[in-house]
């Protein structure tokens, strides 16, 4: 048990925000729908969304799982900070206000964690810093380590 915990040490003294943002770049989703990962700490992570037409359902306004994505990002990016692999047990989104672009951020800010589970806040915001949406989630920390963070 004790060679369990030093071993989790010690991949958590590797792990580094640049090695998180790196790691981050292999999510290929992300990439097509055009998000970016601008800040990432211990269970904090910002993420930004230039919005384009592609982004717009049929009223002319960003679709829902655009906001939901740019969000979704920010939260395992923001969970899997601690070097311990996170994994979404429940996510939740409440749309505030349509964003009216260009670009919309979302920050995950960690609420409250154990070993096992943890949850997240994510504001998702205009340039203007006005809330549009606001999302909630809540992870499984899994056992298993992982050099997700090692080798982008």
């Amino acid at each position: 048990m004790q060679k369990t915990e030093e071993k989790r040490q010690e991949i958590k003294g590797r792990i580094t925000p640049e090695s998180i943002k790196r790691s981050f770049q292999k999510d290929a989703f992300a990439r097509h729908v055009g998000i970016e990962l601008l800040e990432v700490d211990t269970g904090y992570a910002k993420a930004s969304l230039r919005l384009q037409d592609h982004h717009l359902n049929g009223l002319s306004i960003p679709h829902g799982a655009a906001v939901f994505s740019l969000a979704d990002l920010a939260f395992a990016a923001a969970s899997n900070s601690h070097g311990q692999p996170a994994v979404a047990i429940n996510a939740s989104i409440s749309y505030i206000k349509a964003a009216t672009g260009p670009t919309i951020y979302a920050e995950a800010r960690e609420v409250s964690a154990n070993p096992k589970i943890a949850s997240y806040e994510i504001h998702i915001t205009e340039e203007s810093g006005e809330v549009v949406a606001v999302f909630s989630g809540l992870v499984y920390r899994k056992r298993s380590k992982t050099d997700f963070f090692e080798n982008p």
